[in-house]
């Protein structure tokens, strides 16, 4: 099964299922020197776990990681890291009656006619419960950019017909984590906060949609064409599962805009650098970073593990039955993607910065072969 890699040079390979013993990531191409908070990690992962609120899974997982390679003394080496997650709450029975009946708009089939088997408890590989492998990782990523000035937030723009108003990077720092829904405006989270009640009382579920934000980003990341940003960007947020759309800039808003409004007009700022007056385009013109804030949305679907009775087949039997997911499932899902969408922007954007040769990719401090023993307390003298 290939499709377990993301990256370039910061590159990670993920493993584990969703009721396997363990989740797994390795990182190659963290440059040597990086101090590594593990309560970073810890603190990234507690975002994402289950069971924090009333709208979320009650699955009962601590997350917590195990820093297996890659660092010694609390610094990293440089040589592949290995992060470890264990699973301590898996209960694959619920899953027995949909070994050969797929549940409605999952991975089941399709996993079983490309493979021929799949590992069905849980959903095995195809769950969201893989993601925990990304936030991991975008939390080592996102120490790295610590250190470059680069910064990223997200909150939960959109839950059903129930949309935020535009707010401030600030705003996202100080509010996000303030609610279960994970919006960074206080009176929008509370009707969230209701419309995602009503469905969940129903059995059903609703979808939604994160706005993230990027500052700090120097201009010149990037490529033309195929390694451009929001090119990359884009295949890292419709990895997340149950993603269905990606903007950038205006998004879709761009449709009903002329190109005399959406166009950039230059202006020199107080450095005398040429500088985009309204950044419609979110920080990338020509698939290259402006230097501007990148900012954009990922859309997400309603969660489709839900109680209510639905039909499917019985490709065993080749009859047709009613069933019903009695598993433990969120009824929303963009409040737990917050941090996930984090993560994906974290890997991708430390991987152009090293790309870019803006970041050193053996060292994180000096050039390479300068002897320094200033980060790490082991190296000899």
């Amino acid at each position: 099964m290939n499709g377990n890699r993301f990256g370039r040079l910061f590159q990670i390979a993920t493993y584990g299922e969703s009721h396997g013993p363990s989740m797994g990531v390795v990182i190659s191409g963290c440059p040597a020197g990086l101090e590594i908070e593990q309560a970073a990690i810890q603190e990234e992962l507690d975002r994402r776990k289950p069971g924090q609120s009333h709208i979320s899974t009650s699955r009962d997982e601590p997350d917590r990681v195990e820093i297996q390679s890659g660092v010694q003394d609390g610094f990293t080496t440089g040589t592949p890291i290995g992060l470890t997650i264990q699973n301590k709450d898996a209960r694959s029975g619920k899953y027995e009656p949909f070994i050969t009946a797929p549940r409605p708009s999952h991975g089941d089939f399709t996993y079983s006619a490309k493979f021929g088997t799949r590992n069905w408890g849980g959903g095995g590989r195809s769950s969201a419960r893989e993601t925990v492998n990304w936030v991991a990782a975008g939390a080592v990523a996102k120490q790295i950019l610590a250190h470059e000035g680069i910064e990223i937030r997200a909150h939960v723009s959109r839950i059903g017909d129930v949309e935020s108003p535009p707010v401030t990077f600030e705003a996202m720092g100080e509010h996000t984590e303030d609610t279960d829904v994970r919006c960074a405006h206080p009176e929008t989270a509370a009707e969230m906060r209701e419309v995602t009640e009503k469905y969940q009382k129903h059995g059903d579920s609703i979808g939604g949609a994160v706005s993230f934000e990027i500052q700090g980003v120097p201009r010149g990341l990037g490529a033309p064409r195929f390694e451009a940003v929001e090119a990359r960007l884009g295949k890292a947020m419709l990895s997340v599962p149950a993603t269905t759309a990606f903007e950038i800039g205006l998004g879709r808003d761009a449709a009903t805009v002329s190109g005399l409004d959406r166009n950039d007009e230059w202006e020199f700022d107080e450095n005398d650098d040429p500088t985009p007056i309204e950044n419609d385009h979110g920080g990338v013109e020509g698939g290259i970073t402006t230097g501007e804030p990148i900012y954009g949305e990922v859309t997400l679907h309603a969660p489709t593990s839900i109680p209510s009775k639905q039909t499917t087949v019985d490709w065993e039997s080749g009859e047709e039955k009613t069933v019903q997911v009695t598993g433990r499932h969120d009824p929303v899902l963009p409040p737990r993607a917050v941090p996930v969408v984090e993560a994906m922007a974290a890997l991708t954007i430390t991987d152009f910065m090293l790309l870019s040769g803006r970041i050193n990719p053996d060292r994180l401090d000096g050039q390479p072969g300068e002897y320094d023993t200033d980060y790490h307390p082991s190296r000899p003298e």
